[in-house]
């Protein structure tokens, strides 16, 4: 395994062997990451990597703050909200485009949020193209929707059934983003490898596996970006992505192992960001398959893993003990949450008191690409394994391709699975809807462990109707209570967000949520 000292040879090999470069072209920015995106339309995307580079190509009608999760205009410049917190008007700036050219328009809002909404009859022509489920769905907004009325070409109204707390974030977040209906039903399928947005750089190239390359968007609404080009390298061994960093290869880097981080500090061409993440990674039970049915084998695997010692020897530090499902920077967290401790010997008696006193085989799956929430997710998997295996649980680890991975998971084939969750917004209700509702553990689900918790359902719906923060702390503590309880997860980590990048980067920052905005970033010797 390849400590700091080994990394120390690699940045003198790198600036040894250092030559002419893409990146070394001001006006490109190269981005190394540790894979590829699955595609490149917001309704249809769930993983981070798609979403790293539709956040540059598309845009929603509010957007949170640098740095935050407060929300403010972007493509609305304004909007109202009704008494009864009901109706939800906007209206859209002037003067703004898409990338084919097309004005943006109330209708095209209309039909980029339509197309997602599943339970709506009749069904939306182009709901379903492209993907195997749009994400508005997914997180719960098919239940809350009303109504979408096209007031006039610059003014949209949404009708809701009910008052929805996290509506605005919603509508911040990336699913929401805005997408040219004219490109959209032209590409029908092939719209995500064809993306058409309003946002500051448009797609040129995209070979799989290998890299996406975007340019400047010349007629932006905004501020013109300062790259004239980005390009998104999936470089999969963090080693040769560390090396093509210091050597000037690439220009920014993610994934991050923690092994490397001394090596990165000490050298002075590289700056290392690092921010607390609204993030959490997790081992899912799936309740479907025997025996995690079992409560009590669920609180047996939950004493059965040591995530202090995952923290030191998997993330380096770079990480704290997750007790619960959300982060301690997101409103309700619990401030002092339950705890499972790491006790081996009540793991054992917990499996025999639930009858299998010689422990049993099982499958842990794991990712076999590094997540910002898990950079390293085969010695995680490893860790765990080895910690099941001291209370006689017998896991064999299976790992498929990320985008195999997720459908898989969606679909509950799995026993065990390591996952996470890099929020769309500060709301609990992005983790604990998604998560733990029932109706998120239809497949394709994002309640892999297929939790079906009755009060729970109940508490998260009074949850998004409550607007009184007061009443929404309440609700949301219970259910974490209850979840702890019923321990469909062990909650495992939180990690850092971090990058790193060259001293000629200007203006990149990191955001809570994970996104990925280069529009105001430039590169300078």
């Amino acid at each position: 395994m390849r400590g700091a000292g080994l990394a120390s040879i690699l940045i003198f090999a790198a600036l040894f062997l250092a030559g002419p470069s893409s990146a070394a072209d001001v006006e490109t920015l190269v981005y190394g990451r540790g894979m590829d995106s699955l595609g490149l339309d917001p309704a249809h995307e769930s993983d981070g990597e798609s979403f790293k580079v539709c956040d540059n190509l598309y845009e929603t009608l509010v957007r949170f703050e640098d740095g935050g999760t407060g929300v403010e205009p972007f493509l609305a410049e304004k909007w109202t909200i009704s008494k009864d917190g009901r109706d939800w008007e906007f209206t859209l700036r002037k003067g703004v485009r898409f990338h084919c050219g097309e004005p943006l328009t109330a209708a095209a809002v209309a039909y980029s949020l339509e197309r997602q909404w599943g339970t709506r009859q009749p069904v939306h022509p182009a709901h379903g193209v492209g993907g195997p489920y749009p994400v508005w769905g997914y997180l719960g907004m098919d239940e809350v929707l009303e109504k979408v009325e096209i007031v006039d070409s610059r003014k949209i109204r949404f009708r809701l059934r009910e008052p929805c707390a996290p509506f605005l974030s919603n509508l911040a977040s990336n699913f929401a983003a805005i997408v040219c209906p004219k490109d959209a039903d032209r590409a029908g399928d092939d719209f995500y490898r064809q993306p058409c947005g309003t946002g500051p750089f448009r797609l040129v190239s995209w070979v799989p596996a290998e890299s996406i390359t975007l340019e400047r968007f010349p007629e932006y609404w905004g501020t013109a970006p300062k790259l004239a080009r980005v390009v998104f390298r999936s470089v999969p061994e963090s080693s040769e992505r560390f090396f093509e960093l210091v050597s000037g290869k690439i220009d920014v880097m993610d994934g991050i192992p923690p092994r490397d981080m001394k090596a990165l500090e000490s050298d002075p061409s590289i700056e290392v960001l690092g921010e607390p993440g609204m993030n959490v990674a997790y081992l899912a039970m799936n309740l479907e398959h025997e025996p995690f049915e079992n409560e009590l084998v669920r609180r047996a695997i939950n004493h059965a893993i040591d995530k202090k010692g995952i923290v030191a020897e998997v993330y380096g530090g770079l990480a704290i003990e997750a007790e619960g499902p959300l982060p301690p920077s997101v409103f309700a967290a619990l401030p002092d949450p339950p705890s499972y401790s790491y006790d081996p010997q009540l793991a054992k008696s917990l499996l025999a008191e639930a009858g299998y006193p010689e422990g049993f085989e099982t499958t842990l799956w794991t990712m076999s690409n590094p997540r910002p929430y898990m950079p390293e997710p085969l010695r995680v998997a490893q860790s765990i394994q080895t910690q099941l295996a001291q209370i006689g649980v017998r896991a064999k680890i299976v790992s498929y391709d990320w985008g195999d991975y997720l459908d898989r998971l969606h679909r509950g084939h799995h026993d065990l699975a390591l996952l996470g969750w890099q929020a769309d917004s500060g709301d609990p209700d992005n983790f604990l809807y998604v998560h733990f509702d029932k109706t998120s553990a239809e497949p394709p689900a994002g309640n892999i462990a297929f939790y079906r918790g009755q009060r729970v359902h109940e508490l998260l719906l009074e949850g998004r109707q409550a607007m009184d923060p007061k009443d929404r702390l309440r609700v949301y503590r219970e259910v974490q209570e209850i979840i702890h309880r019923d321990a469909p997860w062990v909650p495992l980590v939180h990690t850092k967000e971090l990058a790193a990048l060259r001293k000629t980067v200007h203006g990149f920052r990191l955001h809570p949520t994970g996104r990925v905005s280069l529009a105001a970033v430039w590169n300078a010797p």
